[in-house]
């Protein structure tokens, strides 16, 4: 994770007169581009880092500096501290760990927690999440089945580059070789993973906009107007909450949602499903026929009973 990194560079280069930035690569499983841009970010924080020139040039700290109190006080530390447990967690990495004790020698004693970060989804499995990590970690491929948004059920072998969470859920970032392109993919949808021997070599960075999703239909956006009655009105806000609300004096609310082509959004079909009686679409009117299709075809399921 970037901010482990940051963290673990700044001690390294207190602990060693000067490192190069193809050392620290080496050690942190980066490109040499990446430790340039980490450096910079170190010298914004404040810290003295200084270039050296030559054959056993590198970056150093500036003689005499010291890290103290002042560099990170006891709210950051505490902030830092919290989310990194949370990692240290689903990861089980001692290394993390080692991160978190450092940091606390910086806090101060006896701070109360007052912040809880879970990281853990029911849909993940930890042990995927650490094979994941491996692969990252050692640059091997992993060989996993993936159901897209269409259903569609293919092998693909990936060379991960990062794992993502967001949304409540865990994705990973990679070069897939069946697509010959970088892709999104969410671990929920992974079946059959493994982590393979065959290694490759590391990319350089990748803009988190360079990935493109298995999982998305297209550009096109339209808003979709539903209904809620009072007794949907938790699960409404817990599904929908960033989007545009109007409430009713009889207790009601009526929620715009902007969506990616709705017509082709399985996921979205699956919320308003299950908000039963709950929810009414009130727009599009082709998305109430299919909605319509989908709870005739569900009957249809249970006639016998």
């Amino acid at each position: 994770m970037k901010l482990e990194r940051l963290i673990s560079i700044i001690y390294k280069l207190l602990n060693h007169e000067v490192l190069s930035a193809s050392v620290l690569a080496e050690e942190f499983q980066v490109s040499p581009r990446t430790i340039y841009r980490d450096i910079d970010v170190i010298c914004a924080a404040g810290i003295p880092v200084i270039s050296y020139q030559g054959n056993k040039g590198g970056y150093g700290i500036m003689d005499g500096y010291k890290m103290d109190r002042s560099l990170l006080g006891s709210y950051d530390v505490d902030y830092l501290v919290t989310v990194l447990r949370s990692l240290a967690t689903v990861f089980e990495d001692e290394r993390v760990q080692s991160t978190i004790e450092r940091l606390q020698t910086i806090g101060e004693d006896n701070q109360n927690q007052n912040l809880s970060v879970d990281f853990e989804s029911y849909r993940t499995a930890p042990d995927a999440l650490c094979q994941l990590r491996s692969g990252i970690t050692e640059r091997k491929v992993i060989s996993f089945d993936y159901i897209n948004a269409q259903n569609e059920r293919t092998t693909r072998d990936v060379e991960p580059l990062q794992l993502h969470y967001k949304y409540s859920n865990w994705y990973l970032n990679g070069f897939c070789r069946k697509r010959k392109d970088y892709r999104e993919f969410r671990l929920s949808r992974m079946l059959k993973l493994s982590l393979t021997q065959d290694s490759f070599q590391p990319h350089d960075e990748i803009l988190e906009e360079d990935y493109t999703s298995d999982n998305e239909w297209g550009n096109k956006v339209s808003d979709v107007v539903i209904k809620v009655r009072p007794e949907a009105l938790a699960e409404a806000l817990d599904q929908f909450h960033q989007v545009d609300k109007q409430f009713h004096d009889d207790g009601s609310m009526t929620m715009r949602i902007p969506v990616h082509e709705p017509l082709k959004a399985r996921w979205l079909w699956s919320i308003l499903l299950s908000f039963s009686s709950g929810v009414e679409v009130v727009q599009p009117h082709a998305l109430r026929v299919i909605l319509k299709e989908k709870l005739k075809n569900t009957i249809k399921l249970y006639e016998e009973v």
